[in-house]
């Protein structure tokens, strides 16, 4: 393939101009949501200097991901998946807007931030099942697994760029603060360009769902269907398990850097910025591809837990992290095939409520998993924690597929060489 149409094949995706315009405005948003994630956590430094005040904020705005997730499938099922995205972006960007402005004026406190985190957590529970849900309504199923692949792509860009600007913009003012309050009210801006691009999308060409209308067990209905899909529920559970132990690197990463490699913060900043540049590669190359399938998110999840494995073995930091760099391209590709798969095999009228679940799933195991890891690092040791975490997750990956096999009479077919992946198919084949 010639390096011209490997491009156009990895971008075919913003050809379709609703999607570009969408596309476009995410970018602006997601470098600014980045920038305010750096500015918060400093604020909340500057004002507590106390670790567990960091975690507080981080529990506030992530437990309403976890109650409400699914219900907003279900408002996603049951609404306009624009007009809500629109109403859910507007937000946003006034709380941002409202909490530059306490702290520009010096009247910020801490508890004012709890709150801020907590709404924000409840907004984006409602608005992210939407938004990934509304992403095959504008491309259709045939470009779905590149439209997502691009939207990881764009998020880990943006995971790149962010947190380097916050950490300028900062430090170009003499308080903390001050400068904290500047990228809050920069993230404010950003999300305009969402609502802008929201509002220029032509509804004559998307592709909706049907709309439900309103009644009882509506939140449920997406377990239901769940349930009599074996295939799918291979995928959630890898999931799990892929979200809960493996993808612990924040907790992991800075015990590694002090603790193995005695380095300090901008160490720590390397390799977090090296795993983002792998998610980022392995957002391209998932976006080259065609259609989700299973066998990628199992065999991705047994090679993501292998690397991970042996990341923990390596002697040095350059070694660490170049075997980071490939177990983030790796993490990738599971999470954006498995996102593919579960809206591409649903019906299009429980998508909303399924990605809801699915996000309940992907994250929900972090709250757990991320004290059990902290603890076993305590225990066993850093090395051990991250070669636990990343056996756990293949060994998962390999069970999900024998039990998938079991509940569909199929067989077991293993590929290492030329690619490798782990797939469940029929006997007769």
């Amino acid at each position: 393939m010639s390096a011209r149409s490997a491009v156009n094949t990895t971008f075919r995706s913003l050809r379709i101009r609703n999607y570009r315009l969408f596309a476009a405005g995410q970018l602006f948003s997601n470098t600014g949501t980045w920038m305010q994630r750096i500015a918060q956590d400093w604020l909340v430094l500057a004002l507590t200097h106390s670790g567990i005040a960091l975690g507080v904020v981080a529990a506030l705005q992530f437990l309403p991901i976890l109650l409400l997730s699914v219900w907003g499938g279900a408002l996603a099922d049951r609404y306009p998946k624009r007009a809500m995205l629109m109403i859910t972006q507007t937000t946003m960007g006034l709380l941002a807007a409202a909490l530059g402005g306490l702290t520009l004026g010096g009247a910020v406190t801490v508890w004012q931030i709890y709150l801020f985190a907590l709404a924000l957590g409840t907004v984006t529970a409602l608005d992210t099942p939407a938004r990934q849900s509304f992403v095959v309504e504008m491309v259709g199923p045939r470009q779905l697994q590149n439209a997502v692949s691009l939207n990881s792509a764009n998020f880990n860009l943006a995971r790149i760029v962010g947190p380097a600007v916050a950490g300028v913009m900062i430090g170009m003012f003499s308080s903390e603060i001050t400068g904290s309050g500047w990228v809050f009210l920069i993230n404010a801006i950003s999300y305009t360009a969402v609502v802008a691009s929201l509002a220029a999308i032509r509804g004559r060409d998307l592709l909706p769902a049907r709309t439900l209308e309103r009644r009882r067990g509506q939140q449920i209905e997406g377990f239901r269907y769940l349930r009599t899909r074996p295939d799918l529920i291979a995928v959630l559970a890898t999931v799990l398990i892929f979200g809960t132990f493996g993808l612990n690197f924040p907790v992991l990463l800075p015990l590694f850097t002090t603790g193995i490699f005695y380095a300090g913060a901008s160490a720590y900043g390397l390799l977090s910025a090296i795993m983002a540049v792998g998610s980022l590669i392995g957002a391209l190359l998932a976006a080259q591809r065609g259609t989700a399938r299973i066998r990628i998110v199992l065999g991705g999840a047994v090679a993501f837990g292998v690397l991970e494995a042996l990341s923990s073995t390596m002697p040095d930091f350059a070694a660490f992290a170049l075997l980071l760099l490939l177990t983030g391209t790796a993490g990738l590709t599971v999470a954006t095939t498995a996102n593919a798969v579960m809206q591409t095999t649903v019906a299009p009228q429980l998508r909303g409520r399924v990605m809801g679940v699915y996000l309940l799933v992907f994250m929900g195991g972090t709250p757990i998993g991320a004290p059990v890891v902290g603890w076993l690092a305590t225990v066993v040791g850093v090395r051990w924690t991250l070669a636990f975490c990343g056996v756990t997750t293949a060994l998962c990956a390999v069970a999900a597929a024998y039990l998938l096999a079991w509940h569909t009479d199929r067989r077991i077919l293993a590929r290492v060489t030329r690619r490798p992946h782990l797939a469940v198919v029929p006997r007769t084949a």
